[in-house]
């Protein structure tokens, strides 16, 4: 795989600016919120008040590096190890069930345990899988129209992923790595009847899996009236909630917050949008949330631009995976969607997801070099 990573300023402008932009910006924010909302807990639990601060700036720096070089590479390149990535993630995913390589919190066993540094391979694996199908999608062209060459393969490997997942108590991973692929097959020019009978033979299982665990029931229940067990199950979202209330139009101001100080759960993680929310307003949640907006649709003008198959999958597939995450997030914070366990990309605390998003932003901006009209 060839590599130079020097850059210069000629060469940056070959990238789209303003996708390249949008990613340093959110990831620079992401890491002055996760301080302001981590502050107090770290200090209390940690007795230093940059904890979250220094892990998370670490691992922005190590983002940033991985994105250039992925800027660097040719995405083409990308196509000959599709297969061999997609199988080592597999075996990563299998790794977390070992004794003495995963670790487990609250119940969920999705980290393989590095000194000073747990690893989500749940994170990896959907950018193996968007490389794979753009991989296959490419090579099968016009064989994807039908069932049994371009929809149940794929189906077949998903249901492997996905059972791993789901056994990993990683339901939210789950279902965002099978929403990118049946996108992505939709995309490609897979019949609609054939999705459409797919998602209509999955719902049943899906409504197995949600009523008959304890937890994600109790989730949809304190969805659907949150008022009912105001400081159990109701509790996050209502918090949530009063925290964007209190945030108001222009927000109470960047560090002044009071919902992070243990009354807001996972504050700097999952629902860190209700602390910017708090602290900045509603001003500036529909600022990140226009830099989002902004992010996908220059990153689906590069999908449809890009000058070959593999290309255009592979971008549309990582855009797809941002979007996704982000709307989820947004939903779940603002109560629009039941609480489900998925970082706000570039912003929530965490290094797995933090270096893989980075990753994934630098091949689209190396697919954004090779456009249409681009020499």
């Amino acid at each position: 795989m060839k590599l130079n990573c020097n850059l210069n300023l000629k060469e940056i402008e070959r990238y789209d600016l303003v996708i390249l932009l949008m990613a340093v910006a959110l990831t620079c924010f992401g890491v002055v919120m996760v301080y302001s909302a981590s502050s107090v807990m770290a200090t209390k639990k940690f007795h230093d008040g940059f904890y979250f601060l220094k892990r998370q700036g670490i691992y922005a720096l190590l983002g940033f590096g991985v994105m250039v070089i992925a800027m660097r590479i040719d995405y083409r390149q990308w196509r000959e190890y599709a297969v061999p990535i997609l199988l080592g993630c597999l075996v990563l995913l299998l790794l977390v069930f070992i004794p003495g390589i995963g670790g487990a919190a609250k119940g969920a066993s999705r980290w393989i345990r590095f000194p000073g540094f747990n690893f989500q391979p749940s994170e990896l694996a959907k950018i193996a899988l968007i490389m794979y199908m753009a991989y296959s999608l490419d090579k099968k062209q016009e064989k994807v129209k039908f069932f049994s060459t371009g929809f149940a393969p794929y189906m077949v490997l998903l249901a492997v992923l996905l059972a791993i997942l789901l056994k990993q108590h990683d339901l939210g991973a789950a279902l965002t790595m099978g929403g990118v692929a049946i996108l992505m097959l939709f995309a490609a020019g897979t019949r609609p009847r054939y999705i459409l009978g797919m998602v209509v033979l999955a719902l049943p299982f899906l409504y197995f899996l949600v009523m008959n665990v304890d937890y994600r029931r109790r989730r949809i229940l304190a969805y659907l009236n949150p008022w009912e067990d105001p400081t159990n199950t109701g509790f996050q979202i209502i918090q949530s909630w009063l925290a964007f209330g209190n945030g108001g139009v222009i927000g109470q101001g960047l560090g002044e917050g009071k919902q992070k100080m243990f009354y807001l759960p996972e504050a700097h993680t999952d629902f860190i949008l209700s602390v910017v929310g708090e602290e900045l307003g509603l001003i500036g949640v529909l600022v990140i949330a226009a830099m989002f907006l902004m992010l996908v649709l220059r990153g689906v003008r590069v999908a449809l631009m890009s000058q070959d198959p593999f290309g255009r999958f592979l971008a549309f597939g990582i855009v797809t995976l941002l979007g996704i995450q982000a709307f989820v997030n947004m939903g779940v914070v603002t109560g629009l969607l039941p609480t489900k366990g998925l970082a706000l990309p570039f912003i929530s605390y965490g290094g797995s997801s933090l270096i893989v998003t980075l990753f994934a932003v630098g091949i689209l901006l190396n697919v954004s070099t090779r456009m249409k009209g681009t020499p």
